[in-house]
């Protein structure tokens, strides 16, 4: 198996974004970074400097490979930065200050990028290469007496034709490595893989008597269409390919302010190659290299790949890998029920779902990994299904008003997606819809009042049964808006289509399998907190109430939902614990802290945009329908997720141990 490395390129004066990546790499089973040294940077104001402070301070914690490339306009036969230089030696008297200058610090250079590319080299001003090739002839020569290796820039497209000629031209006398690129899946029209792409390579040597060795210097999958999973295939053949080194491009995502070669968006998916978003968030890769390195991926992908059509009967998860989703597919795959998941995988942790279903079940579950707003991976992903659950969504207001689009993207298109696809079948599946109780609002209208440690309503019929369906509607925030816009689609593709649909408004849903955050899956949240012995955040005073329904007993709803069409189509029903299983989050804390041994510490923050002091559902109008009722008591259901969280933190420990001293 090749050296696996990364690539990522640091603009003039970035200094935070050195910092972050390096923090990233410590994460990660990465040895080696290929960066850039910029030609014309070097010479611009501040540029000496703000490479004096970078290389010492990449290769004080990893191995890199410098890129040293870019004309300076001033230098070339045209006033850009693709451009020939007028003298070829100059390339190689800055190469050789360069090294010279950081001797230690470099085993090997590359010399130049992507040569045949005209954006990165304009050939049209050095139609026969014989610029270029004395210029890398030239380079690679005085490195060699430096006693530095060198490697040929990695031809984009892959053209053994051009590399034939670079023997011709005398331009791989000293050169060790040849580099070569690939962007299957992204860049790519035609893809025959790396072993074939290498076997060209090793040809044009063989015949021309060359002794260089091959590496991959940039390979990669842009998730510009919300394909993380695209990036795991890629990785899980890059690091199977026939050569010595490769190298993942990149890193993190290019900042969407910055303006590539191409021009400022001139091709999206440029912007999105990183294993980890420009703010930082790792993506699905990104994830599983450092929880589970580089075996990780291979297994994930084995996992991940659906075989053939879904089973005829089967039933649909959508979002199938996150917590409610895991508990229905583990309850639907113990009674024999074949189960498509569909999931993105964007959410953090829900890999470890999905490795525990395929373990336990096996064949039983099938999983295609996919976006709900890609309408091609629901098409395939439904086909055959009698039964829909669309638990896919974006789930947290914090993270809707940060990123309006996205979060309308998934929850509303991603609805729609899924109610077509189903429209189109001969036999439509019935759909069950997982809505939120904050289609209701901040409820500000609830008269509310004290009673010890929590608010209740002053109306006593709301206070002895909950909030019913006949509560008005209200959506406040943007997840509110997009979860109740898919809310009212699902209700009116039963009415204007005659699609079996019915919608769960939930309110707090608990139990194992929940990778809490701060923003969605409190109660998890809480409790890992008490854990990890971190504050614990109470937004407003601690005394608001939420009702609290186990996950088993939304799995029995959500199935009881399924097979009752005719009473529950077209219908929406209120879905938590109920008056008896109601609850403030300070009596959620001192329940927490008994089952700990210890009250968790915590932290006063103000009220937050949407949040309702009081919601408790009346679940009576589904239980009147169907006979569901919840059977698990706050109390056990609390103890059940507490030792659930507690035997995973337990072993997680020597994961994170041995992330820290990576």
């Amino acid at each position: 198996m090749p050296e696996l490395g990364v690539v990522q390129y640091f603009h003039l004066g970035d200094y935070d974004a050195a910092e972050r990546a390096l923090d990233a790499l410590s994460q990660l089973p990465i040895k080696q970074l290929r960066t850039s040294i910029s030609w014309c940077d070097w010479l611009r104001e501040g540029g000496e400097e703000w490479h004096r402070w970078l290389l010492p301070k990449l290769t004080s914690r990893i191995s890199v490979l410098p890129c040293v490339l870019y004309t300076p306009p001033h230098l070339g036969l045209l006033p850009k930065t693709s451009s020939p230089p007028r003298d070829p030696q100059a390339y190689g008297q800055f190469v050789e200050a360069v090294l010279r200058e950081h001797i230690e610090r470099f085993p090997y250079v590359e010399l130049w990028n992507e040569p045949n590319n005209y954006i990165e080299w304009d050939w049209t001003v050095d139609p026969e290469w014989t610029i270029f090739a004395e210029m890398i002839a030239g380079a690679a020569s005085r490195a060699a007496k430096l006693g530095v290796k060198t490697v040929l820039g990695g031809m984009s497209p892959f053209d053994p034709n051009w590399l034939d000629l670079m023997f011709t031209r005398g331009a791989l006398e000293h050169v060790d490595v040849i580099g070569v690129h690939g962007f299957p899946g992204t860049w790519e029209a035609v893809w025959e893989g790396w072993d074939a792409h290498v076997a060209r390579v090793r040809e044009v040597l063989g015949r021309r008597g060359g002794a260089q060795r091959i590496w991959v210097t940039e390979a990669g999958y842009s998730t510009w269409a919300n394909n993380e999973f695209g990036q795991l295939t890629t990785m899980d053949e890059l690091i199977h390919a026939p050569a010595e080194r490769v190298y993942w491009y990149s890193l993190e995502d290019l900042a969407s302010e910055r303006e590539t070669l191409d021009g400022f968006h001139c091709d999206e998916r440029a912007y999105h190659f990183g294993l980890r978003r420009n703010g930082g968030e790792a993506k699905l890769l990104g994830r599983v290299l450092a929880a589970r390195g580089v075996p990780g991926v291979r297994e994930m992908v084995r996992f991940s790949s659906p075989r053939g059509a879904p089973a005829r009967g089967s039933v649909l998860i959508t979002g199938g890998a996150g917590f409610i989703g895991t508990n229905l597919a583990d309850r639907l795959a113990r009674d024999g029920t074949p189960v498509t998941i569909l999931d993105s995988l964007a959410r953090p942790g829900v890999e470890q779902n999905l490795r525990w279903l395929k373990r336990k079940h096996g064949r039983l579950v099938r999983v295609e990994v996919g976006d709900v707003r890609d309408t091609f991976a629901v098409r395939r992903a439904i086909k055959s299904c009698e039964r829909v659950f669309h638990l896919a969504a974006q789930v947290a207001v914090t993270t809707s008003l940060e990123d309006p689009r996205a979060d309308l993207g998934v929850n509303i298109q991603g609805t729609i997606n899924v109610l077509e696809e189903a429209r189109r079948l001969t036999d439509p599946p019935a759909v069950v819809f997982t809505s939120t109780n904050k289609v209701y609002g901040r409820l500000d209208r609830l008269e509310l009042r004290r009673h010890g440690e929590r608010y209740e309503p002053v109306d006593e019929l709301i206070r002895s049964r909950g909030i019913a369906e006949r509560q008005a509607l209200e959506f406040c925030s943007p997840y509110g808006c997009s979860k109740g816009a898919a809310d009212q689609y699902v209700l009116d593709y039963a009415h204007s289509y005659g699609l079996p649909t019915c919608v769960f408004r939930m309110s707090c849903i608990y139990g194992p399998h929940q990778q809490g955050t701060e923003d969605q899956g409190w109660v998890a949240h809480f409790v890992l907190s008490a854990l990890r012995d971190d504050p614990i955040t109470v937004f407003g005073d601690g005394h608001q109430v939420r009702d609290l329904l186990y996950v088993e007993d939304l799995v029995d709803a959500l199935l009881a939902a399924s097979t009752n069409r005719p009473a529950l189509t077209g219908r929406a029903f209120n879905m938590g614990g109920g008056v008896a299983n109601a609850t403030s989050v300070s009596e959620v804390i001192e329940m927490i802290g008994t089952l700990h041994g210890e009250q968790p510490k915590t932290m006063g923050a103000a009220w937050r945009v949407a949040d309702q002091r009081y919601f408790v559902s009346d679940t009576s109008a589904f239980g009147a329908l169907t006979g569901w009722k919840p059977r698990v008591p706050l109390a056990s259901g609390l103890r059940a997720l507490y030792e659930w969280l507690a035997g995973e933190h337990e072993q997680q420990r020597p994961l994170l141990a041995a992330a820290a001293t990576q």
